[in-house]
């Protein structure tokens, strides 16, 4: 068998499965099973596939179907034209995010502090696209405080970020900071079933706050003027529905030139906020 012929038996099985994009996944892991690059399957296509790339493909369709997200079972995800080391210990970077990567480079920071580091997609690219930056990260878990770790060394910015174990501030002392980013937990308890079979392989704790969605942007909210310098600026992700309960906390707690930016798909995604001068 050719890797062409591999590739449209793995799309029909994904598809039979009811897998979204069954074609584009298909050919993502067929080229992690034959360890090269997506774009490189139609040249290697009239190519026989081996015997150890078949069975390394049949493995991976086979965890797919089960719904494992491909950057699980190939252990990376690109976000904002890097890789990214990934597993089920932090949630998995969504394009969505790069909206608020976008909106925060607009902006002038030498200091940053993420607040639910997870993966470390958020703060560690900003680093990696302000080289003079340095920044802070906290995470409850230490799973993912470990994956965040590893992605800094994987981007070359170890020097430059601090990673500290435990809840929002608690562990960040009295430092100041010119940004404060955060993607927290933000599904509403009685949303969870009704998401994708995907999300059931990500950490709970980084989906829901098993509530109504926004505690912790009320916990952040509460304490982010002491942690801001004057004029700093606060970048929220949030979900589609958020805008207006997440604009008026910070405006309520203070911040000034309050916003709420769009996704790619014109859904309210980023809510930011200035601290007065």
């Amino acid at each position: 068998m050719t890797y062409a012929k591999a590739l449209a038996a793995g799309a029909r099985i994904l598809a039979a499965a009811d897998v979204p994009d069954a074609p584009g996944d298909a050919r993502r892991l067929l080229a992690f099973a034959a360890e090269v690059d997506p774009s490189r399957i139609i040249l290697i296509g009239p190519d026989p596939i081996p015997a150890d790339h078949q069975t390394r493909f049949d493995a991976a369709l086979a965890q797919r179907m089960q719904r494992v997200p491909v950057s699980h079972i190939i252990g990376r995800r690109a976000f904002y034209g890097r890789d990214f080391a990934i597993s089920g210990a932090a949630l998995d970077p969504r394009p969505e995010t790069e909206v608020l990567i976008t909106a925060a480079l607009a902006q002038p920071f030498t200091r940053l502090l993420d607040l639910g580091l997870g993966s470390g997609a958020i703060a560690l690219t900003l680093l990696a696209e302000r080289p003079d930056a340095t920044g802070v990260g906290v995470d409850l878990s230490a799973d993912a405080c470990a994956i965040a770790a590893q992605n800094a060394r994987l981007l070359s910015v170890v020097d430059r970020m601090q990673i500290l174990q435990g809840s929002w501030f608690d562990p960040v002392g009295e430092d100041q900071f010119d940004l404060i980013v955060a993607n927290p937990p933000y599904i509403a308890l009685d949303e969870m079933p009704a998401l994708a079979p995907e999300l059931s392989y990500e950490p709970r704790m980084a989906l829901t706050d098993e509530g109504d969605g926004l505690s912790a942007y009320r916990a952040i909210t509460a304490q982010a003027h002491a942690f801001l310098r004057p004029g700093g600026h606060i970048f929220f992700e949030i979900g589609p529905s958020q805008g207006a309960a997440v604009s008026g906390m910070l405006q309520k707690s203070g911040f000034v030139a309050v916003q709420v930016l769009p996704d790619f798909d014109g859904r309210d995604r980023v809510v930011m906020g200035q601290n007065p001068l």
